[in-house]
């Protein structure tokens, strides 16, 4: 999932963002529709009955949190989008809390607080003062939303109980997600900024489509099926740690010391989130 700051950084230099964001789901659903046409074809009614909570979730995960995060980024610095993405598992917790009685243990708390604490230092650079210089922008109200949302969307993939298996759900999240996208996507063309449908293009759209998309997408199903919804949230610090890795191969930032200790940090927090009441 991590490898979604790739697309963030390099492929909005290629592609407008919410276009990204369109062509990235709607290839997704290409992708997989051949392999569950036949099933989703004989499930129709189902299709009927869960219409409106698939529409949601592809609303949230695939709209909100697929063009978002690349409209924050036009205004605003990677800095602060880290710094506001981190909120995201702390209102999958609270929501999770307060509307379906998930329990809040003293352990999690403490991992909750350890992964903020991680990725603080990170983002900081070990220097408490740079969080004076930080100024915030309307790129910083996009990045919230697509935390809120991403919250939004892990909670209620969990808690809405589906007659689908996991990539035939998947499939049609995808699709709803593009629809969700499709009138934004038209205006962007229109009013904003063309695509142009060159090999930059169909480069990005295919590396997100299938790493941050379908890999990284079935694999969070998969761990929230195992782990439940706030404890899955917490791999979005060990995404930070991730996003630092990316920027030090592929982009030539320097790894410091405060990686290490916020490196840490953030996988003592999420082991000691995983640990059970004794």
């Amino acid at each position: 999932m991590a490898s979604n700051l790739i697309v963030a950084r390099g492929g909005v230099e290629f592609v407008p963002p919410i276009s990204l964001a369109f062509w990235r789901w709607t290839l997704v659903f290409l992708i997989l529709l051949p392999f569950t046409y036949l099933s989703l074809k004989n499930k129709l009614q189902i299709i009927r009955t869960e219409f409106k909570k698939l529409f949601f979730l592809g609303s949230m995960g695939c709209g909100v949190c697929g063009a978002f995060p690349f409209l924050a980024g036009k205004t605003t610095t990677v800095i602060n989008m880290g710094i506001i993405y981190t909120s995201s598992p702390v209102f999958i917790i609270l929501i999770s809390y307060f509307f379906f009685s998930e329990k809040i243990n003293i352990k999690k708390i403490i991992g909750l607080i350890a992964c903020l604490v991680g990725v603080f230092a990170i983002i900081i650079k070990g220097d408490f003062n740079f969080l004076l210089d930080l100024r915030f922008t309307i790129g910083d109200l996009w990045m919230l939303a697509a935390a809120i949302g991403w919250a939004l969307y892990s909670i209620y993939l969990f808690h809405w109980k589906s007659k689908f298996k996991i990539f035939e759900r998947f499939t049609l999240i995808a699709f709803f997600g593009a629809l969700s996208l499709l009138p934004f996507y038209i205006v962007e063309e229109i009013f904003y900024e063309q695509t142009e449908f060159s090999t930059n293009f169909y480069l990005w759209v295919i590396f997100a489509a299938v790493s941050p998309g379908i890999i990284a997408f079935s694999l969070y199903t998969l761990a929230q099926n195992k782990l439940g919804a706030s404890l899955t949230g917490f791999t979005l610090y060990v995404f930070t740690i991730y996003g630092a890795i990316y920027g030090f191969f592929l982009f030539d930032e320097k790894f410091e010391n405060y990686h290490i200790i916020g490196t840490i940090l953030v996988f003592f927090g999420v082991y000691f989130a995983r640990k059970k009441n004794i």
